[in-house]
């Protein structure tokens, strides 16, 4: 039985976004052993038919003692497991354990779901980042990417010395995220955010837009579901908390039942920085809800702007404003028409289980 690693930072974002690659690798005959960092999906992703390995990793810190210590670990867990090929996510998985994968000569595919504000911006950590992706990818059979910005970014960087793949980030469960029809607007109209609360997420620009529009539209509400980053607890805590008081702004903090708030909403919004590919905006949109998202890589392709959602510029809150007004002054009937469209958009585009393909001709490729 030939043997499948996978390397990833997050239990939850494996389990809620590559289930059915998990599965398919499984029914196809593979041993699948994955090593992250511990959290509540465990028994979850067990219940698939795979081994989990607790794995240590800051996922934030760029502390040489601890990097050193995490590719040592991925050493001596390759060489413990031998497995007959890697798959990895995200960027210390990517790197380090990459890098563990060319030393001990076993093959290797990369999945980069995005370039994180530290590789974007121009500095010293962006020139460690460089060099590191420079000698993991160096043997990767094949580097995934979600969006083409990406691609040319690390390409441009000298990092790419072979194959490449573009995905549909990670695609859609048309299953897990079924078409939801259109609540009835009698006494309010939902504007929700899925997000984990940080700067790079829109979040200040979000906290500025969201009383003016109340001001406006009385019946409108905003609502946020999601975990602070606790780098950014103290930026947006109290503005949140003050939205709240004011009926501004309803906050929920992390729900693992997300899709019932979703298919409670009428509007769905990411005014995020930077994606790799939005994989919220993807869901709104499969659940039937006009969006309103950024005109970035990673967020544009999920809309078509004016069709079944609207565009709006990045770190703007006067932006998302326009945007707001815009669709606040279409009629219900209207935006459920957007939804409709967004639900027939994505599920002719990013299906998962196009992306589930794609990973197993990749991996069959390697035997």
């Amino acid at each position: 039985m030939k043997t499948i690693m996978i390397l990833a930072n997050s239990e939850s974002g494996l389990y809620d976004f590559r289930k059915e690659v998990l599965q398919r690798f499984v029914q196809e005959g593979f041993r699948v052993t994955i090593s992250l960092p511990a959290g509540n999906y465990r028994e979850r992703i067990e219940a698939l038919g795979c081994e989990v390995i607790p794995a240590i990793i800051d996922r934030r810190g760029m502390n040489p003692v601890h990097d050193a210590k995490l590719f040592l670990y991925y050493v001596r867990l390759l060489k413990k497991i031998k497995p007959d090929v890697v798959l990895t996510y995200t960027i210390k998985p990517n790197t380090y354990g990459c890098m563990a994968c060319r030393l001990c000569g076993i093959p290797y595919l990369v999945n980069i779901t995005g370039l994180g504000i530290a590789f974007e911006n121009p500095g010293k950590l962006q020139k460690v980042i460089t060099v590191l992706y420079k000698i993991a990818l160096k043997k990767a059979i094949c580097v995934f990417f979600q969006n083409e910005y990406n691609r040319d970014f690390v390409k441009k960087r000298g990092c790419i010395h072979g194959r490449t793949r573009m995905l549909p980030g990670s695609g859609v469960s048309l299953t897990d995220h079924p078409y939801a029809p259109y609540p009835e607007e009698e006494n309010e109209i939902r504007i929700l955010n899925v997000t984990r609360i940080m700067t790079a997420k829109g979040i200040g620009e979000l906290l500025e837009a969201a009383p003016v529009i109340k001001a406006e539209y009385p019946n409108v509400v905003f609502e946020i579901a999601g975990s602070y980053e606790e780098d950014c607890r103290g930026l947006y805590e109290s503005g949140i908390k003050d939205l709240q008081e004011k009926g501004i702004l309803r906050y929920y903090g992390y729900r693992e039942d997300a899709q019932e708030i979703m298919n409670k909403c009428h509007i769905f919004m990411n005014p995020s920085y930077s994606e790799g590919m939005s994989n919220v905006l993807l869901e709104a949109a499969a659940t039937g809800r006009p969006v309103i998202a950024t005109r970035v890589p990673g967020c544009q392709e999920t809309f078509q702007d004016g069709i079944t959602g609207i565009g709006c510029e990045p770190k703007s809150s006067s932006s998302l404003i326009a945007a707001l007004r815009l669709v606040l002054s279409k009629t219900a009937e209207e935006r459920a028409r957007m939804g409709q469209a967004g639900r027939d958009y994505v599920a002719e585009r990013f299906d998962r289980q196009k992306v589930v393909a794609i990973y197993l001709e990749e991996i069959q490729n390697v035997f």
